[in-house]
């Protein structure tokens, strides 16, 4: 049986398209991105995490999920943890791997939910945290994702965006454009099953605003406290929030 063609998102980020595609990935995504990152996505993952701070009784949303690698890092802290991600092919991944049918039974803590980043399907003031590693790049509104972000979390509660950026040296901004167009796209073919799909990787991220954008964009929605700060050398920018208490509550 023929396999069927590759999907490739585009800058307009239609949503079935981009869910198609990450569909497709699913498999081997997480090797990928390792191999793709030299191994630093393991680095952001845990800046992401100490960022978090989950702790136990605490509920958590984490956004495009993905296969869940990053949930079950949050969940190992005894906190509540919902991966949720709109391709249900990576939440079917996500699923065997560490699902209630998989070896060992799974993790009780964790559960997957397919869901679209700008129609949560959540209550307002359900989770103490939400983070969103490399997906709202991914969104085609990420204005309305962070909003929907905000109304999800209790008041108090803290928002975590690990995304790509833009290295603010310039030389440096220059050997990483090169590797993403020069090397990255040769690496793909080689050990992704959708090579296509890493090349609207690299459209996606230099099309995506700088530092001081995002942060704007998570301060207009409502967020307080919005900061950031840079991961190998601005490649990646961790920034970070907090939902204004509720004043009535105390």
């Amino acid at each position: 049986m023929p396999e069927p063609p590759h999907t490739r998102a585009d800058l307009q980020k239609d949503p079935a398209r981009v869910s198609g595609m990450f569909d497709q990935v699913a498999k081997n995504y997480d090797r990928t991105n390792t191999v793709l990152s030299m191994g630093n996505d393991r680095f952001w993952r845990a800046a992401t995490l100490r960022a978090v701070a989950p702790k136990p009784g605490q509920r958590i949303l984490d956004l495009a999920a993905g296969t869940g690698a990053s949930s079950v890092a949050l969940a190992r802290s005894g906190a509540e943890v919902v991966a949720a991600d709109f391709s249900p092919g990576m939440i079917a991944e996500g699923r065997r791997r560490y699902g209630a049918g998989s070896a060992g039974g799974g993790i009780r803590n964790l559960s997957f939910v397919e869901a679209d980043a700008t129609a949560l399907p959540f209550g307002d003031d359900e989770f103490d945290a939400v983070t969103i590693s490399f997906g709202l790049r991914n969104v085609n509104e990420p204005k309305k994702a962070l909003a929907e972000m905000l109304r999800v979390t209790k008041p108090g509660g803290r928002l975590v965006v690990c995304e790509f950026s833009h290295p603010p040296s310039r030389s440096f901004e220059g050997l990483y454009r090169f590797y993403n167009d020069r090397v990255l796209p040769v690496v793909a073919k080689a050990v992704s099953s959708n090579a296509d799909a890493y090349d609207y990787l690299n459209e996606s991220i230099r099309d995506w605003p700088d530092q001081r954008t995002l942060a704007t964009w998570i301060r207009e929605v409502g967020w307080i406290g919005v900061a950031h700060r840079n991961l190998s050398m601005g490649i990646v920018a961790l920034h970070r929030a907090t939902k204004a208490p509720d004043r009535l509550g105390g």
